[in-house]
């Protein structure tokens, strides 16, 4: 006899509904000690197609006192066309909403949590203020703190659990709407600055609207990485964490200072540009001309030595050496602190003037033709005996002349000891 499943799924599915979990404030699920206060940026793309149009950014700034929670969400427009600004106010064991508040370029919402709900808007246009309350008898997060409990929960393979969240949208009679969590599986998320991070794909569920977000929440620092959510027409909204505290060089670059070193000085650097390159094959015997001077025109580049660029480069060795991360790249204020000067004739000669006292990096590129006399094997004379028995034999070599194309990339470090110096350098590649 066959018997039908189908009634029987029928009747677990309510089942399996009530059986999740619900979280609300208090629950036992809620680890506020996962909370680390601080500021984290996100950029918004508009992705379709795999076009990703950057629409602006928003940074989360949250603190935590004795018996407050505090996260302030400030939104900004890439255009500056608007912003939106989010308080919240929780219990910082609980994450119970104590008070709302967000304030835009029409108007600004104010609100008490409680029985009733209280609060007023307000209008930039100078409309009269419109008084709100709300009775609910139900336990909720306030939704713009509900991303962080998602980062409290103890997440892991199937878990699964449904939050109410507090939303004022339009209609005062529907404030409450339930974000079911119906999917959690490992992920690795690869970070542009830092690698890759073990993380966990969040598969969240507006009831009210059918709307899934997904978020990626890493497994050890409970951070989001990034957040899914569609906006229409087959676009998504991501969001994606540019980690500020992602910090792999101690020191700072000071601009100010080094500038000053650049142009509040009495010391001076001459020097002559040159490339000798006695090449690499074993038969070379003579480079004809060894000294090949930067031509005239060739950029030569000087910036002030710091604790930073030192830093800088040996972090980066390490990376390139590990070959798992990206390379840092250099604070954009260096490039203001780099000074140039042209070789002025045809013997490859710069000059630097107005210098202060301290290390500098002098580099430069130029091209040059390389021209030398090699020698190539051209056959064997033999001493033969009369009986015409091989006696001995030597090798045959003729001399040619040939030139090609090179590089020269030059960097050097020079110290001024004292106010007022001359140094004269040979910033020369030697191969």
């Amino acid at each position: 006899m066959r018997i039908s499943l189908k009634p029987v799924f029928f009747l677990l599915l309510p089942l399996a509904s009530v059986a999740q979990k619900t979280v609300v404030p208090g629950s036992a699920d809620i680890k506020t000690n996962r909370l680390k206060p601080g500021k984290s940026l996100y950029t918004i793309y508009y992705v379709k197609d795999n076009n990703w149009t950057k629409k602006g950014t928003y940074v989360n700034d949250l603190t935590i006192t004795g018996d407050e929670l505090r996260l302030a969400v400030d939104y900004k427009d890439d255009k500056d066309a608007w912003y939106r600004n989010r308080t919240s106010v929780a219990d910082p064991k609980t994450l119970a909403p104590v008070s709302y508040r967000t304030k835009s370029l029409k108007n600004s919402l104010e609100l008490r949590f409680g029985n009733p709900i209280t609060g007023k808007y307000q209008y930039v246009n100078g409309d009269k203020d419109k008084p709100v309350s709300i009775k609910s008898t139900q336990q909720f997060v306030d939704f713009n703190v509900a991303e962080l409990l998602f980062t409290t929960l103890p997440l892991d393979v199937g878990y699964k659990a449904t939050v109410p969240e507090f939303y004022l949208g339009n209609s005062p009679d529907s404030v409450v709407s339930n974000y079911i969590i119906r999917d959690v599986k490992s992920y690795v998320h690869r970070s542009p600055k830092t690698g890759n991070h073990e993380s966990w794909l969040v598969n969240v569920l507006e009831e009210e609207s059918g709307a899934v977000y997904t978020y990626v929440i890493d497994k050890k620092d409970h951070r989001i990485w990034q957040r899914e959510m569609p906006v229409g027409g087959g676009t998504m909204e991501i969001c994606v964490n540019e980690e500020l505290d992602y910090r792999p060089i101690e020191s700072n670059f000071d601009k100010a200072e080094n500038l000053r070193k650049l142009e509040q000085g009495n010391s001076v650097i001459t020097g002559t540009a040159f490339a000798r390159d006695h090449g690499n094959s074993r038969l070379q015997v003579v480079n004809i001309n060894r000294a090949q001077f930067a031509p005239r025109g060739t950029v030569v580049s000087i910036l002030p030595n710091s604790a930073y660029i030192e830093e800088w480069k040996e972090v980066n060795r390490k990376i390139r050496k590990g070959k798992k991360l990206p390379e840092v790249p250099i604070d954009p204020n260096v490039a203001a602190c780099v000074k140039t000067t042209k070789v002025y004739d045809d013997k490859g000669h710069f000059e630097f003037t107005n210098l202060m006292p301290g290390e500098y990096i002098l580099f430069t590129s130029f091209g040059y033709t390389h021209q030398y006399s090699y020698q190539y094997y051209a056959g064997t004379n033999y001493l033969m005996h009369p009986s015409g028995a091989v006696l001995s034999s030597s090798n045959v070599y003729n001399t040619a002349n040939a030139a090609t194309g090179a590089t020269a990339q030059i960097e050097m470090k020079v110290t001024i000891k004292k106010d007022g110096d001359k140094v004269d350098v040979n910033l020369k590649d030697v191969r």
